[in-house]
């Protein structure tokens, strides 16, 4: 009888603690009070990885004067680094209409010169690495000079033939890429 007693307590009290577990005590809906605890966090959405073709539409809206020329592949690619390990992955040319039919007479499309490219590697390291390579290459040599904008894995290089204010807009839509 002792033990059915006991029983009765246990089950007694624990009725009303179980009853605050569903959402309906005494016909009364509880949700309305309280939103359910959840697991799952929420983050913001992954950024997709970005090619050069996509980098170049972004600028593009930002700098008008631009015009894509040319994509970049491995049967074209003169300095043969696309899909090499550390090297980019996607690349494009383009021109700018602000440069000068004399400065460009000389270059063929694809050059930098004529208004620049976009290249895409796969982690910021490597582009950084390239920007600073060609920078390096180029400091003593004028005639090879350009501007290098590396944003996150892009790295954005402008012809020397646009004035370093020209060139701060390629930079400036550059650094909403990353």
């Amino acid at each position: 009888m002792r033990t059915t007693t006991i029983a009765t307590i246990l089950i007694a009290a624990c009725l009303p603690i179980a009853a605050c577990n569903t959402n309906e005590v005494a016909g009364k809906d509880t949700t309305a009070s309280a939103p359910a605890p959840s697991t799952t966090t929420t983050s913001a959405p992954a950024r997709t990885a970005l090619d050069a073709t996509a980098a170049f539409n972004e600028i593009a809206k930002a700098v008008p004067t631009t015009k894509l020329t040319q994509t970049v592949t491995a049967e074209n690619d003169e300095n043969h680094l696309l899909g090499r390990p550390g090297q980019y992955t996607s690349k494009i040319a383009f021109s700018d209409s602000r440069i000068k039919g004399n400065d460009a007479a000389m270059y063929k499309t694809g050059d930098v010169e004529l208004g620049g490219s976009i290249e895409v590697f796969p982690d910021a390291t490597s582009a950084k690495a390239r920007a600073t390579y060609i920078q390096t290459v180029t400091k003593g040599m004028p005639a090879l000079a350009e501007y290098d904008y590396p944003v996150g894995t892009v790295v954005v290089r402008v012809s020397r033939y646009l004035t370093p204010t020209q060139a701060s807009e390629y930079e400036t839509a550059a650094k909403k890429l990353g």
